[in-house]
């Protein structure tokens, strides 16, 4: 009867090493509902971007109203009809320090 106590005891060790310390135990198991977590929002971010590209596509295909918009924003098309306008901002002269009270005086005396 001991020596079959003795077998149960360390069939229940070595099970208990295989789930918990080996390699492929629960460690394991962990990691990969981590993978599997990580790789789900990762597929959810991706469905998100390719609906928003299914729909652009669609718009592209059906209207003209996303076609011009879009020639207009990323060439710089201007329709026959409008005029072009160009804005440019006036250029900034080099800010030069106005000398201190007293330094200036030096300059004049030094001179």
């Amino acid at each position: 009867m001991r020596w079959f106590i003795a077998i149960l005891a360390a069939l229940v060790l070595v099970l208990q090493y295989r789930i918990w310390i080996a390699p492929d135990g629960a460690r394991e198991v962990l990691q990969l509902r981590s993978n599997v977590a990580t790789q789900h929002a990762e597929n959810q971010l991706l469905q998100q971007r390719n609906r928003q590209l299914a729909a652009e596509v669609r718009d592209l295909k059906q209207g003209f109203g996303a076609l011009e918009e879009r020639a207009r924003s990323e060439l710089g098309l201007i329709a026959g009809n409008e005029t072009y306008y160009q804005v440019v901002p006036p250029e900034e002269k080099p800010a030069v320090p106005a000398p201190a009270p007293g330094e200036a005086a030096l300059r004049t005396i030094s001179h």
